[in-house]
């Protein structure tokens, strides 16, 4: 007999007639031999009721008041459903979160999971009932037992918390789409299911706005190993398994407050190459990587940075051993750049085989700002330049002198609590038959901020991004230029970086005040662009897979205003009108809806 732990969304139980279908199929589960736990999530629409019922009242309701009237709407499904499974015959009971024993930390609308104290639950589930539990609420862990809410994903992330802290054979999430696909089916009617993708596949595209599975049930089972199923409502389809590596042992307790970095990554088999001054235009970042990918040259970290006088620089990394072919093309590409008649500078090529690169990686680096912050401010103090920066959900990569690779190793092992730095570790687990991608997300909610002129000097990335952890402002792509410039007597470089839109305007407002203080230039907001990314744990050892993303958006005539790489995601700024037909552009290209494994 297995235990499994089950949600339902709003959509799923959204009325009489869904709530008593979800009731049969809880209760054709049961007649497996299976126990349930069943997460549910309030009424449809009743939130979004209950938060135009506030707003009637207060322009500014307290976040407390709002906790405890939003916990409210799950109340009612919890009954409901209990009610339904009790007419069919199937003991069950409805415990809210504050009852099932959720602990939560005492922040109002953002509470995260502290522990969960099960007795309760297995006495129940001894007792043959299915537990019907309130999800995205929650206790806090004091002697005034506030309700608490988990914000937005609050009910996905209840569910997976229960399943690991009841160490459940499995979570199913049921929803109303058939499983994670390959991109949005709203705005690409071809997008295909995948049958399966790993965790950290599935934390990217759910970060990229891919909303069927909240980051923070993500990194749950990834921490703790546990099997996740997204499936339909609807029907008996399979659905989409997400896998996890095995686990570190770790403690139930502080469940949602673990170590936000697991681990510092070292390499010092890099090289690095980067074309300065090329044309801004479609096609170009296309032509250089085609011609890498022709030599089979595996490219690691690409960055390009914000256009200077209709040109651009690009940067990327190698293996040392692959150095000689990649310096080779870029030398032999190089000339058809240098007659660009949107140019007076001419094309250049910058060499470097003393580099290393440095990251830390975990999965609770999820919407923690400050974390890359604090990665540079370490950097600084132990002065340590960056030349390079590369960012995901779950990795901050950092490309730095090679000589000072064991102290950047130290100081970082040393400020994140980790024992020690490991090689970077590649997943040789996944299928070969499995696509190099595997989904393609567009995100049109972000908003870019350049600061050009930074003074080149240890901490000044952490000053930048220290700054807007403090206001609580997440950032998503960072770049920095690899053009140095000489502004009275001092190297400068460029920044560019991309927030939340709503994170925009504040964050322009402290940097002005912070580029008065370390003689910055200007700080320019751009809110007109979108990002789109794809996805593939395969991307590694897999030769033309940037080329022919690029190559895709430039087949669209889509100029490519940033771009930025991790080992699973490669993510390009494009201007907000092109957004869709990059998305629907990229998706085609790679033949997603083809996609059958």
């Amino acid at each position: 007999m297995a235990l499994v732990v089950q949600k339902y969304g709003g959509t799923s139980v959204g009325s009489v007639e869904r709530i008593q279908a979800v009731a049969q199929r809880i209760y054709k589960n049961v007649r497996q031999g299976n126990s349930l736990v069943v997460v549910v999530s309030a009424m449809g629409k009743s939130t979004d009721t209950l938060v135009n019922l506030a707003q009637q009242i207060s322009s500014n309701p307290s976040r407390r008041e709002m906790d405890m009237l939003l916990s409210t709407g799950e109340q009612v499904s919890i009954a409901l459903l209990s009610m339904a499974l009790q007419e069919l015959g199937q003991p069950a009971i409805s415990l809210t979160g504050a009852q099932v024993g959720i602990v939560t930390e005492a922040a109002h609308s953002r509470a995260r999971i502290l522990e969960i104290d099960t007795k309760r639950l297995e006495k129940n589930l001894n007792e043959g009932k299915v537990v019907v539990v309130a999800g995205f609420q929650g206790v806090a862990s004091s002697q005034d037992l506030e309700i608490t809410t988990l914000g937005r994903g609050g009910s996905d992330t209840s569910a997976v918390a229960l399943a690991a802290s009841l160490k459940a054979n499995r979570c199913e999430i049921y929803t109303d789409v058939p499983g994670i696909l390959t991109t949005d089916p709203r705005l690409v009617p071809e997008a295909q299911l995948m049958p399966e993708i790993t965790a950290d596949e599935m934390l990217e595209l759910a970060s990229l706005g891919a909303k069927v599975l909240h980051p923070r049930a993500v990194e749950i089972a990834r921490n703790f190993g546990m099997p996740l199923v997204v499936l339909s409502s609807w029907s008996d389809e399979p659905g989409t398994k997400v896998t996890s590596p095995n686990p570190q042992p770790r403690s139930l307790k502080n469940l949602e407050i673990t170590k936000v970095v697991d681990g510092v990554e070292i390499d010092t088999n890099q090289s690095k190459v980067a074309l300065l001054r090329i044309p801004d235009c479609p096609g170009v970042a296309a032509n250089l990587f085609n011609a890498i990918a022709e030599q089979q040259v595996d490219v690691d970290l690409i960055i390009q940075s914000i256009h200077e006088a209709n040109t651009n620089d690009i940067a990327f990394t190698v293996t040392k051993d692959a150095l000689q072919q990649a310096e080779a093309v870029a030398h032999a590409i190089a000339p058809a750049f240098r007659s660009n008649p949107k140019s007076t500078e001419e094309a250049e090529v910058m060499i470097d085989n003393q580099i290393a690169k440095i990251a830390i990686s975990g999965a609770g680096m999820i919407g923690r700002p400050g974390i890359a912050a604090q990665m540079f401010r370490t950097l600084a103090k132990a002065g340590v330049n960056i030349q390079m920066i590369s960012t995901s959900e779950v990795k901050v990569s950092c490309v730095i002198d090679q000589g000072q690779c064991d102290l950047a190793s130290e100081v970082l092992c040393e400020a994140f609590e980790i024992a020690s730095s490991t090689l970077p570790i590649i997943n040789h687990d996944i299928a070969s038959d499995v696509p190099a991608v595997r989904g393609v997300a567009l995100d049109r909610d972000q908003a870019r901020l350049a600061i050009v002129n930074v003074p080149d000097n240890p901490g000044m990335a952490a000053q930048i991004f220290g700054l807007l952890a403090d206001k609580n402002i997440s950032v998503d792509t960072i770049i920095q230029s690899q053009r140095s410039r000489i502004i009275n007597d001092v190297a400068t470089r460029d920044i560019a970086f991309t927030v939340a839109q709503d994170d925009a305007q504040i964050a322009a407002v402290v940097l002005r005040e912070l580029a008065k203080n370390i003689g910055c230039g200007e700080i320019t907001v751009d809110t007109a662009i979108a990002k789109v990314s794809i996805v593939g744990a395969r991307m590694v050892g897999n030769p033309g897979v940037a080329a022919q993303f690029f190559s895709a958006l430039a087949a669209a005539k889509i100029n490519i205003q940033m771009i930025t790489t991790s080992e699973i995601k490669i993510s390009c700024v494009v201007a907000e009108e092109h957004g869709v037909q990059a998305l629907q552009s990229v998706h085609n290209a790679f033949e997603l809806s083809n996609v059958s494994s």
